[in-house]
């Protein structure tokens, strides 16, 4: 089969690997109908993550259909379509039961496994551990183009930066940065009654499609930002403020724009340190979120997106072909000259 290998920082490339194949009598082998890159995905071709080594096959979202079954698995058929989501999940052990599977024990410690500990999602098939824990079924009726941003993107803006959050019916929302994890958590704020969201972000693109997604303002970075979005919420600060980029910087002004009593979600992945400003922020009785997603909120989703109240779709901007992952990594890497969001990477 064909797939994207990591061949050390800046080295990637599409090239024929051995096919997928059940090791486990849990897996299941599925395959990719659609995939999808990721921010960190980037960060990986960097060299910034260690732990993924050469000859790794990248990715970690997939919709697609399952093409050979463990003897173990109970809940998953042979033609079955599914959601492969970017955390695996035994099921059993101490953080899975308490609805922690980001840190899964059984597979590593860290829920994140495709493309990083194991083979990925970027390719024509892949092998599936712990399929009955981990997978999800497409209900009938939504679009592999919908379900594929379920995998990653849609549950970490809603659980790390919403859910974290603490949004609560009336609040008033700050999301700097309005990229594809920013706009998930602008899309799913409205579950939660939120009365005013704020986007916050440097692109015209990125903050017109945060208007399309539900934001009641928008707000262009500059010198006068964080006056700017306090003015909206009657010189008060806002109730929560999700940082949705990974720099100090962006961080720091989030942390600006929360009232006393408010909560700061970060959802961002900082690769450096950040020196917050704890001798102002300790007297404002505010509270400091972040983690990895754990994906848990995915059959939620699915319903809303299944119901019409989530439209997922309009995450995908560009679409691509496998043997245009090359243009498909360049679009996604330089999103802002060619005002993308997320791509969507097709068979054919």
């Amino acid at each position: 089969m064909k797939a994207l290998v990591y061949h050390g920082p800046g080295q990637k490339s599409w090239e024929d690997v051995p096919d997928a194949e059940v090791q486990e009598p849990t897996d299941v082998v599925v395959r990719v109908d659609t995939t999808t890159i990721c921010g960190t995905d980037l960060h990986i071709l960097q060299g910034d993550v260690a732990a993924v080594t050469d000859g790794r096959i990248l990715g970690h979202e997939a919709v697609g259909t399952v093409t050979a079954v463990g003897d173990a698995v109970k809940g998953f058929g042979v033609g079955d379509r599914v959601l492969v989501p970017a955390i695996t999940k035994c099921g059993r052990c101490e953080y899975c039961q308490r609805g922690m599977p980001s840190h899964c024990q059984t597979v590593g410690g860290i829920g994140w496994i495709f493309g990083h500990l194991i083979d990925g999602t970027q390719a024509e098939s892949v092998r599936v551990p712990y399929a009955d824990t981990s997978l999800y079924a497409v209900p009938e009726g939504v679009t592999n183009e919908q379900a594929i941003f379920l995998a990653d993107s849609l549950p970490t803006g809603y659980e790390v930066g919403v859910l974290a959050g603490n949004v609560r019916p009336g609040n008033t929302v700050a999301v700097v940065g309005a990229g594809a994890v920013g706009l998930s958590a602008i899309l799913t704020t409205g579950l939660w009654g939120a009365s005013k969201v704020i986007a916050v972000d440097s692109n015209k693109f990125r903050l017109a499609k945060a208007l399309e997604f539900g934001a009641t303002d928008a707000v262009e970075v500059g010198p006068g930002t964080v006056a700017d979005v306090i003015a909206l919420t009657d010189g008060l600060g806002v109730d929560v403020s999700i940082e949705a980029v990974g720099y100090p910087e962006t961080l720091l002004t989030a942390a600006s724009l929360v009232r006393p009593g408010g909560t700061i979600a970060n959802i961002g992945v900082h690769g450096t340190p950040v020196e917050l400003p704890m001798q102002d922020m300790w007297i404002q009785n505010v509270t400091l979120t972040m983690g990895l997603v754990d994906t848990v909120s995915i059959p939620t989703l699915l319903k809303m997106v299944a119901g019409g109240r989530i439209p997922a779709e309009k995450m995908g901007t560009h679409s691509f072909t496998f043997d245009q992952m090359d243009e498909a990594y360049d679009v996604f890497k330089n999103a802002a000259a060619h005002e993308a969001l997320k791509v969507v990477i097709t068979p054919a």
